[in-house]
Order: structure tokens, then C-alpha cells, then sequence
């Protein structure tokens, strides 16, 4: 029996969507790179910006900040470089034993940084929208 239409599948879509693992999406945010969402065909560009003006126009009251967009990764602690290290809040310096301790911002030391993985800047690997289009991957057949 097929599903029944007049009952929305979820009265939560997005939140749905988004907790699960989805790109550019954070707990709190969501990230849309616009060199990707301008290179989308016309009608979901027409669609897309009709639903950005929606939002817009329903919480234009609340005090919205300027956001600055950071391209990060999950890496290895020792993988890091000396910048990348203090984006991510850590340093690294000689121990008493002469071996390299990786310190928290509150100065301690942390176990296993083989292991210890952190969110740390990386170059965007997505073109600028000055770039110009992005093919999209062709549509999958019906």
C-alpha cells in the first residue's frame, strides 16, 4: 500500500536532513557554497533563492551577525603545521624529556596526539564563486 500523502513523512524535514552526516553542515549551521548553489540549473536557483527570501523575511527582526566561514577538517593532532596548531587552539613545544608534547590552551599536555584528532583549517578545496560556473554531476537516469 503506497504511503498515505496527506500525512507529512516528518513535521521536522530539515533537522532531519541535517543530523545526519550532510556536507557543510554543523550542529548549529548550515554552509552553502555559493559557487556551487549559482552553478545549480535556473530552476533551483529560482526555487533556492525564493526559500533564502522566505527566511530572510521571517527572521529579519533578530540581530543577525556577520559570519566568517573557516574550511576545516577533522586531522591528527601531530599532523598539523604551527598555524593550523593554533587555529585549532594547541602548540607544541620540546617536553623535560626532549620529546615534542602537544598543550591544550589551558596548557595541558595531551595524551596520544597520534590519535587525538581536532577540527583545523585547510585550503578550501571548493572553487571561489568567482570561478565562474561548476559542472554539476549529471542527474541520476529515472
Amino acid at each position: 500500500m503506497p504511503p498515505d500523502s496527506s500525512v507529512p513523512a516528518s513535521t521536522t524535514p530539515v533537522q532531519d536532513y541535517l543530523d545526519r552526516p550532510a556536507p557543510g553542515a554543523t550542529a548549529d549551521h548550515l554552509v552553502v557554497p555559493r559557487s556551487l548553489a549559482q552553478s545549480m540549473p535556473l530552476r533551483w536557483q529560482q526555487v533556492f533563492v525564493g526559500l533564502l527570501a522566505d527566511l530572510h523575511d521571517a527572521y529579519l527582526h533578530l540581530p543577525w551577525p556577520d559570519y566568517k566561514v573557516v574550511p576545516s577538517r577533522w586531522e591528527l593532532l601531530v599532523d598539523l603545521d604551527e598555524q593550523q596548531l593554533a587555529a585549532a587552539g594547541y602548540h607544541a613545544e620540546l617536553g623535560a624529556d626532549g620529546q615534542l608534547e602537544y598543550l591544550d590552551a589551558d596548557e595541558n599536555v595531551v595524551d596520544d596526539p597520534e590519535r587525538h584528532r581536532v577540527l583545523a583549517p585547510v585550503d578550501d578545496p571548493l572553487p571561489p564563486a568567482s570561478a565562474g560556473r561548476v559542472e554539476p554531476r549529471p542527474a541520476a537516469p529515472l
